[in-house]
């Protein structure tokens, strides 16, 4: 079953914090340390990869497809949500309306899910960075 929205993005929102914080206590680590924590975030963004990958296939071929242009049609979407809410209420009954709301439910957790490993990806980024300059500053003493 899909987590509730509201779920998904405080999800979001701890990862987002947690990989401020992460980078934050990286600037004032040791370098064999801050390489320590790089490992360990390769281990946690190749788990956050999978998992939303796996989430990818259980989904079905429709629905991939649909996630792999998520990115180029989401300003479409909305522009086209804005046009056909009222057409749609006139012509959908409860079971359409329904299923429609569950389907965009799923798009929704699944950009949610992509985001999340975003942020993780961003956040070994980040702290490649912060070896890279510890290894910068090493290298000028």
């Amino acid at each position: 079953m899909v987590k509730p929205l509201s779920e998904l993005l405080s999800e979001l929102s701890v990862h987002a914090k947690k990989a401020e914080d992460d980078v934050a206590a990286a600037r004032k680590e040791t370098h064999d340390k801050v390489a320590a924590r790089r490992d360990q975030l390769r281990a946690e963004t190749a788990q956050s990869v999978e998992k939303l990958q796996q989430e990818v296939k259980s989904a079905g071929g429709a629905v991939s497809a649909s996630i792999a242009a998520l990115k180029a049609k989401v300003s479409a979407d909305a522009e086209s949500l804005k046009a056909n809410v009222s057409q749609w209420k006139k012509e959908l009954d409860a079971t359409v309306a329904s299923n429609r709301a569950d389907e965009l439910e799923w798009e929704a957790g699944v950009a949610i899910d992509y985001a999340i490993s975003a942020v993780e990806q961003a956040k070994m980024a980040a702290i490649d960075a912060v070896i890279a300059r510890l290894d910068a500053v090493a290298a000028k003493a």
